[in-house]
């Protein structure tokens, strides 16, 4: 069906960003690959294109578009190269972003946001810890007052952009006594004393994204990195997570269609017991089950999407196209190997990768169980 979401504007953004795509990541995909990242040059061609500072005011660089939508054209267009691409640039533009636009101070809007929308300052979020996962509330990272600075200590992992972020916004617990309402927001920055990075983890699929662990030992912050307010950071987190989310959700199934696209095509040109396998009954029924599953799908994204532009999209409406799109992408995909027969078991297939990147949609950004406790609770269960 012909999708409503997008105007003539959007449509043309798409132009770009696609070309953007076309031209500087799909040559060097398999490079990417290899080494678990991108490439700043690549940040910075971005920046010169205008696709990082999407929420960011004018006069400090971005382009404020005011439209969420122009938000989803780029994931879109980045999750037809790769999930993890569409990955990594969502974290910068996307998600770290309404921190700095939102809950900065003007002095700090001067001092990161030109060069984040440039490409020069890459940044990460630093939520999830080694014992925590998806409970956010329960994070064990310290900051201690200490005259106008704070000493941070501990530890995140899984952390996207993590290995080459110039910013991290590190959440750490300021106040231990007031548990979920005793968290603080802090932008840790490269150089700063006592602030490591692990290695880039070695993950079964996303290989382009550099993901790493963070480790903060005794790391000094000035008051003047302080994020938003002290004691607040953990309903700022979740104040910003339906975007994640939301996000989330448009990448996942932008990132399953076009797989399913090209399964499509080499089922009509795949041959088998003389005929192509497409044209086999339980394969064409399996097609027409996935292409209507991936429509329907994108039409309830869609209408999150409109929702969220006009700054109505609930936690709830989040949390249900985030799982929903997840465990869609992820049955879709392992549908279209099993079409591809062995050759979708072979890396150099984008079925095979595609496969592999989309396992992890259905634990990051909060698991597809916690996604269904919180819409339970909403139901007064």
């Amino acid at each position: 069906m012909r999708r409503t979401l997008y105007g003539p504007d959007h449509e043309a953004f798409r132009e770009s960003a696609r070309e953007f795509v076309n031209r500087n990541i799909m040559p060097v995909a398999d490079k990417l690959i290899e080494q678990r990242f991108i490439d700043r040059e690549i940040w910075l061609e971005a920046g010169r294109n205008g696709l990082l500072g999407l929420e960011v005011p004018e006069a400090y660089g971005g382009s404020e578009a005011g439209d969420y939508r122009f938000n989803a054209v780029l994931a879109e267009e980045l999750s037809r190269a790769s999930a993890a691409v569409s990955s990594s640039f969502g974290i910068h533009a996307d998600v770290v972003a309404p921190y700095l636009v939102q809950l900065t101070t003007e002095e700090q809007k001067q001092r990161w946001l030109p060069k984040f929308c440039t490409g020069e300052l890459l940044t990460a979020i630093g939520m999830t810890e080694p014992s925590g996962g998806s409970d956010l509330a329960a994070l064990k990272t310290t900051a201690v007052k200490d005259g106008d600075d704070w000493i941070i200590n501990g530890s995140k992992t899984f952390i996207t952009n993590g290995y080459n972020a110039d910013l991290v916004i590190v959440a750490a617990r300021t106040s231990p006594e007031k548990k979920s309402k005793g968290i603080t927001l802090f932008a840790v920055e490269t150089g700063m004393a006592g602030f490591e990075r692990g290695r880039k983890l070695d993950k079964v699929g996303q290989h382009e994204a550099d993901t790493a662990e963070l480790f903060f030992e005794d790391v000094r912050v000035p008051s003047t990195n302080i994020i938003g307010e002290i004691d607040r950071g953990f309903i700022h987190m979740m104040e910003m997570l339906p975007q994640e989310r939301v996000g989330a959700a448009v990448s996942n199934i932008a990132h399953a269609a076009p797989i399913l696209e090209e399964t499509i095509q080499y089922a009509k040109e795949r041959k088998a017991f003389g005929q192509s396998i497409g044209s086999l009954q339980w394969n064409k029924f399996l097609l027409a089950d996935l292409v209507t599953r991936v429509e329907v799908t994108q039409a309830f994204v869609d209408n999150c999407v409109a929702a969220h532009a006009a700054g109505e999209l609930t936690a709830v409406d989040a949390a249900k196209a985030k799982w929903w799109t997840a465990q869609v992408q992820n049955e879709v995909l392992d549908h279209c190997v099993q079409l591809h027969g062995g050759y979708g078991f072979m890396t150099e297939y984008r079925a095979a990768r595609a496969w592999m990147d989309a396992r992890v949609t259905k634990i990051w950004a909060g698991s597809n169980e916690i996604m269904k406790e919180l819409i339970g609770r909403d139901l007064g269960l």
